[in-house]
């Protein structure tokens, strides 16, 4: 049984090949260069720091992974973050985006913060509908914004509650 947990360095590899396919052949991500391991893992270490980074296990290997991060820079928005999830190719439909989103929200409400935003490059109907049905709500879209593949993307962007909590708000920790 498939088994969410904390992301270590060592899962780096793991994190770093099952991203590759989503650099190299998609536009789910406008990164144009898959991350090295070292870079992986230095990202996982800097998620663990503030937010969040967990994998999903499957019979001992890493099948799909799901992070938080700073939403923007500045202050104020310190209680909100970005998520995104990435699951392996033979493990899209299975639920396992949902499993690890599931643990990441938890994760990411026990440590303070409220709202949770994700960008989901356009066409991705199956991103879209796994984000809508875990709760978030379209704010917005931008329109031809990042060029990969030959073609000109729209981003959509929505967000969901993690926690509802007493003002004024805590550190997130």
């Amino acid at each position: 049984m498939a088994q969410v947990r904390e992301a270590t360095a060592a899962d780096a590899a793991a994190c770093a090949a099952i991203y590759a396919p989503y650099v190299q052949g998609t536009a789910i991500t406008f990164e144009l260069e898959p991350p090295t391991v070292e870079e992986m893992a230095e990202r996982i270490a800097n998620a663990q720091a503030t937010h969040a980074w967990l994998v999903l296990e499957d019979e001992g290997a890493v099948v799909g992974y799901a992070y938080g991060g700073p939403m923007k820079p500045r202050p104020a928005y310190r209680w909100s973050c970005e998520v995104s999830v990435y699951v392996a190719p033979g493990h899209h439909g299975t639920g396992a985006g949902r499993k690890l989103y599931s643990a990441l929200f938890e994760r990411l409400s026990e440590r303070g913060f409220r709202t949770a935003v994700a960008g989901i490059t356009l066409p991705n109907p199956a991103s879209e509908a796994l984000h809508k049905s875990l709760g978030f709500e379209p704010i917005g879209r931008y329109r031809n914004i990042g060029w990969k593949l030959d073609s000109w993307h729209d981003v959509a962007w929505s967000q969901r509650a993690l926690a509802v909590l007493p003002d004024p708000p805590q550190e997130p920790h």
